[in-house]
Parts: C-alpha cells; sequence; structure tokens
C-alpha cells in the first residue's frame, strides 16, 4: 500500500491594514491622503516627503535615459567618478543613476584590492583597461582616487608612490580630456556623526552587514588625517578639465537627486531642452570646489 506524504500547512500571511474603496477615496486630495496615512500609523510628513522625492526622480531618470541614448548614438566617452568617505552614500547614488539605463551601454567600476601582479604595473593600468568605451556610460565606485586618500591614510602604499601620483594625475586626466573622455569627479561630504550613525546602522541591519570591514573603525579614528588628505587632493587634482563637484550627503535623498541634476546639466545630449524636471542643481547641496568652500567633513 503507497505511504501518503503528509504535507505540512503553509500559514496564508495575513495583509495588515488594506486599504478599502473608503480609503480609496481618500486619496483623492491632500487633506484625506493625510487623514489615511495618519489612520495608518504612518507619518505624513515623511511619506509626502518619499512621494516627492520618487516622482522627481523618476523625472531624471528619464532624462539619465536620454543622455544615455545620445551617448550611445553619437560614440561619445563619459567617466562619473564617486569619491567621499566610507558610507558617504556613493553605491546608493550609483544605484539612482543606473537603475533604468541600458546595462549594454553602461558599466559600473568597482574594483578590488591590486592583485600581486598589479602591484608592480603603472598605478593607472588596471583603470585605464575599465575607461568607457565609445558609446558608453562608466560609473567609477571609488576610483584611482584611492591612492590620493584611502592608501597613505592606511599605509597601503609608500610616501613615495604617493607622491609620484599626485604628480602624474592631473596629467593623466589632462590626457584623457584631450582625448575626448568626458570626466565628472564627485565627492560625496558628510559628517563625522553621521558617518558614525551610518556605521551603527549596517551593524543592525541584516541587509547592509555586508558592507562591515575593518576599515569602518579606522575611518572614524583617523578622521582629521583623512580631511588632511582629501584637502590635498582637491588643491592638486582640481582643474579646469576636471573638477571637483563637492555634494553635501548628509541627506541621501537630496544628495541623490542633485548629484543626477549635476550631471544632466554638465553633459549635452539630445532633447534636453524639453526636460520636463529643473536640471539646474542647488548649488547649497552640490558645488564646485574652491578654497573657500565649506563642507560638512
Amino acid at each position: 500500500m503507497p505511504v501518503t506524504k503528509k504535507l505540512k500547512a503553509v500559514p496564508i500571511p495575513k495583509v495588515s491594514q488594506p486599504l478599502t474603496q473608503e480609503d480609496l477615496t481618500k486619496l483623492s486630495s491632500k487633506q484625506g491622503l493625510i487623514k489615511l496615512l495618519k489612520s495608518k500609523n504612518i507619518n505624513p510628513k515623511s511619506a509626502l516627503g518619499t512621494l516627492r522625492y520618487e516622482a522627481e526622480l523618476r523625472q531624471l531618470q528619464i532624462e539619465l535615459v536620454k543622455l544615455q541614448r545620445d551617448v550611445q548614438l553619437t560614440g561619445r566617452r563619459v567617466a562619473i567618478i564617486f569619491e567621499g568617505r566610507d558610507a558617504a552614500g556613493k553605491g546608493g547614488a550609483i544605484r539612482r543613476f543606473t537603475e533604468h539605463l541600458n546595462p549594454r551601454s553602461m558599466r559600473v567600476v568597482a574594483l578590488p584590492k591590486p592583485t600581486e601582479v598589479e602591484k608592480g604595473q603603472w598605478y593607472f593600468q588596471r583603470y585605464v583597461k575599465n575607461l568607457p568605451n565609445p558609446g558608453e556610460i562608466a560609473f567609477f565606485d571609488r576610483s584611482w582616487y584611492n591612492r590620493a586618500v584611502v592608501e597613505p591614510v592606511m599605509k597601503f602604499c609608500k610616501k613615495s608612490q604617493y607622491e609620484v601620483f599626485m604628480q602624474q594625475v592631473p596629467e593623466f586626466e589632462h590626457m584623457l580630456y584631450e582625448d575626448n573622455i568626458e570626466i565628472i569627479k564627485f565627492w560625496f561630504s558628510i559628517s563625522k556623526g553621521e558617518q558614525e550613525r551610518r556605521f551603527k546602522r549596517r551593524v543592525t541591519n541584516p541587509l547592509k552587514q555586508w558592507k562591515i570591514s575593518p576599515v569602518d573603525d579606522e575611518a572614524q579614528a583617523h578622521w582629521d588625517v583623512y580631511t588632511m588628505y582629501k584637502e590635498e587632493m582637491f588643491s592638486k587634482t582640481h582643474t579646469s578639465y576636471a573638477p571637483w563637484a563637492i555634494v553635501k550627503a548628509n541627506n541621501k535623498m537630496k544628495a541623490r537627486l542633485e548629484a543626477i541634476r549635476h550631471v544632466l546639466s554638465a553633459l549635452p545630449y539630445e532633447g534636453k531642452s524639453e526636460a520636463k524636471v529643473n536640471l539646474h542643481p542647488d548649488p547649497g547641496i552640490v558645488l564646485r570646489f574652491h578654497r573657500k568652500s565649506k563642507v560638512v567633513d
């Protein structure tokens, strides 16, 4: 006689606070929406802010798709560099940039630590291999500027290697500029207190624990040393052909929107004049580096 396998009953998840027809009717007015959110124990101000953010982000992402299409058709090469302290929001910003782009004509470059062979090569060599091809946008989640700040702070390079890099990088970027590679350099700027809060959230959030590294503690301990090297980097590598754009990133949503806006305002593309969203970045959030720049970090 065949044995019948007894199946375990799978509990059906309960839907908490479902929207009724009366709830949907309330969505027709701002007051009704606020009343509905309060009845569901949702902070109306926070929810409305998120809705506005999502709506504006979508419009800016539509413009990014138009920009990418223009880059594809004209064979342009665009390199967008994201630098900043640990937990400054570089990766999150890149995800919003690339969310709706064609993966065939864009790349996110996030290189691991160099191999033994790469350590013996010209420092820029492994980055040169990842520069954008014709018709492509490359997003660098950290770049050759590792040697300007992180490596000297953490003693990952010799003083002589750092000095050679600082001498060569303006010349290297000028060669890229002369070869018609369009370069945008971002520094995401956060306060020491905000960085500490984000590190703590990484520990408690199981979806972000992959971001935890021993370097996190060093980032706080060596805050002032990072600042010194960062200022030296700005001073030596901010040029007319590859300027630094500083993004005040304590507010992640604002930082993402204004960073996208900066790229769209800086680069030409077909259909730009028909945009249905403001393309001028907030100068209080994104500012071009100058010696008297006030940055939160």
